[in-house]
């Protein structure tokens, strides 16, 4: 069996060095051949000029350097997408999933005769808002339109060829990794460990882009917020329906208030929820959009093999 391991990196100068060195140290421990292929995802610092570095000392390290930052999903789409192993590891390249794992990733796999062995974080060490939003998404959001019931999982995973062929016969543009192996449907362990901190330097995963990726996991792979609008339309339309009555019994008994405060909250629940409904409307028009464009989800510069 050989082995892929698929490194997705954009501006990380101040961890490559550590992040090769440790994940060399990871593959020598391996028994099978292992193809190390690293996505430079258009770094803007000296990223691409280490990696080179590393390559000049060990011509094994493939690596894929895009054209521009076309954003993780896309780096680890082109990972995937050009990795020839029998099993394909993904995982980030930030040094918070510990590269000390990849050979148990592959025994894993052996030993429990599974196709998918994925990394479930027991514990986070990144600061409480944004563990706060993280577990929300995992515990609350994710089990609705995943296959997913183990909370906490990400990209760091080994699948075996036909899984990673599965992924790539889905043609979306908009992606999410987690959720298209989750879809997958094969036999899957996990292997649970400790999410460590960035200690070198500060997470590219900003808040917008945490809440952007969750968007595009929802409107992916639910129709939950389509449901949202429709039991929140049946509840208004209830309301109106009762309001209509009591206006109606009032106007006939001649107790008709002259008040305008109902009016006003009225005209603001109906507009809010509008409002509300356009913005979900839009946000699946937008996807809609983006495939009907058929844009690539990214462009090699040039392939370092």
């Amino acid at each position: 069996m050989t082995i892929s391991i698929v490194l997705p990196l954009y501006n990380e100068e101040l961890l490559v060095r550590e992040l090769i060195s440790r994940v060399e140290d990871a593959i020598s421990k391996i028994s099978h051949p292992v193809e190390l292929l690293i996505v430079n995802d258009g770094s803007k610092d000296n990223t691409l000029a280490l990696l080179l570095a590393a390559r000049e000392k060990n011509q094994s390290i493939k690596i894929v350097s895009l054209s521009r930052n076309f954003g993780l999903q896309a780096a680890i789409l082109a990972g995937i997408e050009l990795a020839g192993g029998d099993a394909v590891i993904v995982m980030d390249g930030d040094l918070q999933d510990p590269p000390e794992l990849i050979p148990v990733l592959v025994s894993t796999l052996e030993e429990k005769e599974t196709d998918i062995v994925v990394g479930r974080r027991i514990s986070r060490a990144e600061k409480w808002p944004k563990r706060i939003l993280i577990n929300w998404f995992h515990k609350v959001v994710e089990p609705q339109y995943t296959q997913n019931k183990n909370y906490d999982t990400g990209n760091f995973s080994i699948m075996k060829r036909p899984v990673v062929q599965g992924i790539l016969h889905a043609s979306e543009k908009l992606r999410y990794f987690p959720g298209l192996r989750s879809f997958a449907g094969f036999k899957t362990e996990y292997l649970d460990y400790e999410r460590q901190d960035r200690s070198n330097s500060k997470s590219k995963m900003t808040y917008m882009k945490l809440v952007s990726m969750a968007g595009d996991a929802i409107f992916s792979f639910s129709r939950w917020p389509v449901r949202i609008c429709l039991v929140a339309g049946s509840l208004s339309l209830m309301v109106m329906i009762i309001a209509l009555i009591y206006a109606s019994v009032s106007k006939i008994l001649g107790l008709a208030p002259l008040g305008w405060s109902s009016t006003f909250i009225s005209i603001y629940v109906f507009g809010t929820l509008q409002l509300l409904f356009l913005g979900i409307i839009g946000e699946y028009i937008y996807r809609v959009y983006k495939e009907v464009q058929d844009r690539p989800s990214y462009i090699i510069k040039k392939f370092y093999n």
